[in-house]
């Protein structure tokens, strides 16, 4: 059944346009920087917010009208699902898309009926990917939502949970390959704690560090090259997640000798409930070759949680293209890890969301590569630091100077000399001159 034959297929429009369902700011084609905004934002759309999200919060039940679907947790309205997916996905133009195990196959009575389902399922991905050229960015294992991962899934304090979990992660490399995943992505939702109290913390953390291993053996074993991705997020729902931000995460990895098989997953709503700003989750990880992916959400600075909200501001998609224009993406992208509101229910609201996103993200790209093309903001930075071109500041960063020559120095000078101004109002005029230039 065709779900959305009353959406045409969006287009790029231009700035111009007031259709609600075109384009204004991202054409793919459009090259910058010497790559189309295609090839820069790789643009996916997630399976688990777009497709199985149904509205429901702590306060409601579910509100989404998503005709196509029948309610059922049957192979049948998987495989549908699926189909319908992909009519999305090509009316959107998105290249890639994400998925969770369990978004696109229900579990069995068991663990062999769950895995024969998946195939079933991945049998209808792998030939609407081969009709439609829709690739998959990343797949991964949901081990959060089922009773049997209360206490976490590679950090649980039960030697069978590890074992299902290990199970579970095998199926899904087995499916991600096959599909010809370009990364696999980990995050802990219950790999955490909740209370010091009753938590061995080491011996979470080195089963873990085993699990991950694990996985790193059997992903060469099967010949899967791509990228592994670890996702931070300090809090939500446990009360501390050992992935709580990006040095954390990098802390573990070259703690159990993982750095060089895993790069990371930016998120800004979570990069914000860690206190920190999506920018600087990127650069942090960006500067140490660990940028990997994005999440591309945001959240609302009135609510205090996770809310996965669509990214429409052109500030915040300037920053985070400032810093991917800065690194890249390799096997990366730019995913929608973002629900539409309880409150927009209807299916061409899923269309509405994803324009708006990807329109501030190309809107971003824009901005930053005029603001890099102008170097206003590299040549405050220049002079900020140029005192580090002098021949005290090459000796420094070089190591041929330790605290005695640099007491000789000052004993002789008496004191350093002034410190220019930071410049931050004028930086702030750059990036506001560029939203009304571009």
């Amino acid at each position: 059944m065709a779900a959305f034959s009353d959406i045409p297929k969006i287009v790029y429009e231009g700035p111009k346009s007031d259709n609600p369902l075109a384009f204004r700011w991202y054409n793919p084609e459009e090259v910058i920087e010497g790559k189309t905004m295609k090839e820069h934002l790789r643009f996916t759309v997630c399976y688990w917010h777009t497709f199985r999200a149904n509205g429901s919060d702590p306060f409601g039940a579910a509100t989404m009208q998503r005709p196509w679907d029948d309610g059922t947790e049957s192979v049948e309205n998987a495989c549908n699902r699926a189909r319908i997916a992909f009519e999305f996905f090509e009316k959107l133009d998105a290249p890639y898309y994400a998925f969770h195990d369990r978004d696109v196959a229900p579990e069995g009575d068991s663990l062999i009926e769950t895995n024969k389902i998946f195939d079933a399922v991945a049998d209808v991905l792998k030939e609407e990917q081969d009709r439609s050229g829709v690739k998959l960015l990343w797949g991964t294992a949901n081990m959060f939502s089922n009773p049997r991962f209360l206490h976490g899934a590679a950090t649980s304090c039960n030697a069978e949970v590890f074992a299902y979990a290990a199970a579970q992660v095998k199926k899904a490399l087995e499916v991600t390959h096959r599909l010809g995943g370009e990364n696999y992505v980990f995050w802990g939702g219950r790999e955490g704690y909740q209370n010091l109290y009753n938590t061995d913390m080491k011996r979470e953390l080195d089963h873990l560090a085993k699990f991950f291993h694990m996985a790193i053996d059997y992903a060469t074993e099967i010949g899967f090259t791509g990228q592994f991705l670890i996702e931070p997020k300090p809090k939500e729902p446990t009360k501390h997640q050992y992935d709580s931000d990006a040095a954390a995460c990098l802390n573990f990895l070259r703690a159990y000798d993982l750095k060089d098989h895993f790069k990371l997953n930016i998120e800004t709503n979570h990069a914000t409930l860690a206190g920190h700003t999506m920018m600087h989750e990127l650069d942090y990880a960006g500067m140490q070759d660990a940028l990997g992916s994005i999440d591309a959400n945001t959240g609302d600075l009135l609510l205090g949680w996770d809310t996965d909200q669509f990214p429409t501001d052109y500030y915040l998609c300037t920053q985070i293209m400032l810093v991917l224009l800065k690194y890249g993406l390799t096997s990366g992208g730019v995913n929608f890890d973002a629900k539409v509101r309880r409150e927009s229910f209807e299916p061409v609201d899923l269309f509405y969301a994803h324009i708006g996103g990807m329109d501030a993200f190309a809107k971003g790209l824009k901005i930053a590569a005029a603001i890099r093309a102008e170097q206003g903001l590299q040549s405050v930075i220049d002079e900020r630091y140029s005192s580090w071109g002098s021949e005290l500041g090459q000796k420094i960063e070089s190591g041929s100077v330790g605290f005695k020559e640099l007491e000789a120095l000052m004993l002789e000078k008496g004191d350093s000399a002034p410190s220019g101004s930071g410049r931050q109002e004028l930086v702030e005029n750059i990036v506001n001159r560029f939203m009304d230039k571009v």
